[in-house]
Formats: C-alpha cells, structure tokens, sequence
C-alpha cells in the first residue's frame, strides 16, 4: 500500500512539473499567431481610433499581427458577449469602456455576461473627458441658457449619442439635475453621432474630447462645459460640469483591455508588460494624447479593482439619471 501511495505522490509531482512547464513554453511562445482586438463600436470614432493605435504598438512589440474588428450594437454588449464566449488563449482580447463593462451591466436586462466572472482585467488604457457641445443654430451660449432654453421649450431640444455609453448617461443625468428634458435620438456609435450633429440634424451632445475638440476649435460647434476635474488645456475658456454646480458629475469614460476568464495568468502578464511598455512610448502616449486622451498605466490587478468600483458607481448614475434603452 505504501509503495502504491509513493508511486502515485510521484506521478501527482511529474504531472504538476509537466504542466508547469507547459505553462512556461505557453508563455514563451504567446503569440505564434494573429490576435485579435475585438472593438464594440463603429469604426472611424474615438475608441476605434486607439485600438488601432493600442494593435499597432501590440504587433510591434510582439513582432506579430494583431487587427482590429468592429462589432457595434447594444452599447458594447454584442462585441462583450463575443469575447467573453471565446477560447481563453490571449488571442481574442477584447477593447472594453465604461460603456460595455460598467454602464451597460445596469442598464441592460439578461445582460449574457457578468463583467467580473467573465473577463480577466489585463491593462487600463486612458480615461478621456466629454465636452458638453451644441450645433452653432441654437441659441445658448451657456450651460445656464441652455437650461432656461430647455425649460422654455420643453422637448425642443434633441441630443444624439449610443445607447447606454457614457456620453448618453451623462446628457441624461444633466437633463435629470436641472429638472428639463430632450429628446434622445440613438445612434450606432459616436463617429455618426457627431456627424449628424456637425450637420445640424441634431442640436447637442456630449462627446469625449478625443474627437470633439476640433470642430470646436474651427467653429463648428459650441462648446458649453466639460466633465474634467479641471479645466481641458485645449478649452481653457469652458467652465468645468463642477465649476457649474454639477460637483458629483462624472468626470468621463475610459478604454481598457480585457481578455475571456480563464486566460492563463503568464499570457495576462505578457499582454500587461507590453501594452504598458507602449504607453509609455512616445509614439502611442504622444497619439492618445493628441487625440484628447489621458494615458493610464495600471497593473491588471489594478485595474481590475478600479473595474469593480466602476460599476458601483456607473449603477448610481443610472438610477439617478432615470435612463433607459429599448
């Protein structure tokens, strides 16, 4: 009996060491093929914009392809419920917001995931502040004219924005603080949004300065406030949401990686060096940077506390703002 427990406490020990060495090779040899950065919005708008970049520093580093593939919809829902299914091998990650894994949780019944158990955190990005902008034909120059504006023309005024991502929170939690109201009109992601409102077939959004500060700069919008903590260099003339009396306003959204649960901690590890050692890199911090974005580097446990907190925090805002999606 002896002799069978010894054999048997040998072979648990080999196969342990054979699976640690497994797991080593695993490591060393991540990635041996194209990986994938599934980005739940439309191409051409801001968080597509830097998961290009963020691939691009990726494929450098790894000296392996990694593209990029839009899956729009439901406010990053359909492109979360996509990764969160695949094999938990590093090669389909996954460009997460606030939208789709702290805002839409709330917001959204029979979600198909659990943002915690169904993701494995690997890296924070950037957090990017949204300006408060209408088209140029309305008359408000002022987040206080708007308001009086508003509350003279009930339902006149019209905000475009994507379900269930921040920009639509947080026009809606405005709307629900100074006891007025605007018609919301959904689009697929910010790129159309904007578009529409350059146009002037919409008349104000909120919209993350990554992409909204040129066509203030130039004229074509107004800008009215911004969410930052302080006043955006770009906009040193906009008074800040907290300057305003919106002091508990949200100060804006954020991009970051993630992977399926059960990816290999080593893999998680790789992909965390990596994409950190790009943003700390001239080239990706200096492109972030010059598309209004504010460069982050975390740990993945970091970041994984600091996703816990924020659907905390985005719940709030939500039950606050009275928001809704069909």
């Amino acid at each position: 009996m002896k002799r069978i427990e010894l054999l048997s406490r040998r072979a648990f020990v080999a196969a342990a060491a054979a699976g640690a060495l497994t797991r080593t090779a695993r490591a060393d040899a991540y990635p041996s093929r194209v990986i994938k950065l599934i980005v739940p919005f439309a191409a051409g708008g801001p968080v597509d914009v830097m998961a290009r970049l963020v691939a691009q520093s990726l494929s450098t580093r790894f000296g392996q392809s990694v593209i990029v593939e839009n899956r729009p919809g439901a406010g990053g829902t359909i492109a979360a419920k996509l990764v969160a299914a695949s094999e938990p091998d590093g090669y389909t990650l996954f460009f997460a917001s606030a939208g789709s894994l702290a805002i839409s949780p709330s917001l959204y019944k029979n979600l198909g995931y659990d943002p915690i158990a169904a993701f494995a955190p690997v890296a924070l990005v950037a957090n990017h502040p949204q300006a408060m902008v209408v088209h140029p034909s309305v008359p408000v120059h002022s987040v206080k004219e708007l308001i009086a504006y508003a509350k003279a023309n009930p339902g006149k005024l019209n905000f475009g924005a994507a379900p269930g991502t921040p920009p639509h929170l947080m026009v809606e939690l405005f709307c629900s603080l100074s006891g007025i109201k605007m018609v919301f009109v959904p689009y697929k992601g910010a790129a159309q949004a904007l578009t529409d409102l350059l146009a002037g077939r919409t008349e104000l959004t909120m919209l993350s300065t990554t992409v909204i500060v040129p066509p203030i700069l130039d004229g074509r919008l107004r800008a009215l406030a911004v969410s930052s903590t302080t006043r955006w260099h770009e906009l040193p003339e906009v008074p800040t949401m907290a300057e305003l009396g919106f002091k508990d306003f949200p100060q804006g959204s954020w991009t970051a990686v993630v992977t399926p649960a059960g990816t290999p901690a080593d893999v998680v590890m790789k992909l965390n060096a990596a994409i950190n050692e790009g943003l700390g890199s001239d080239e990706l911090r200096g492109g972030l940077n010059r598309l209004g974005a504010e460069v982050k580097i975390d740990t993945a446990q970091q970041f994984g506390v600091m996703m816990a907190d924020e659907l905390k925090k985005w719940a709030e805002v939500i039950k606050s703002s009275g928001a809704t999606v069909n």
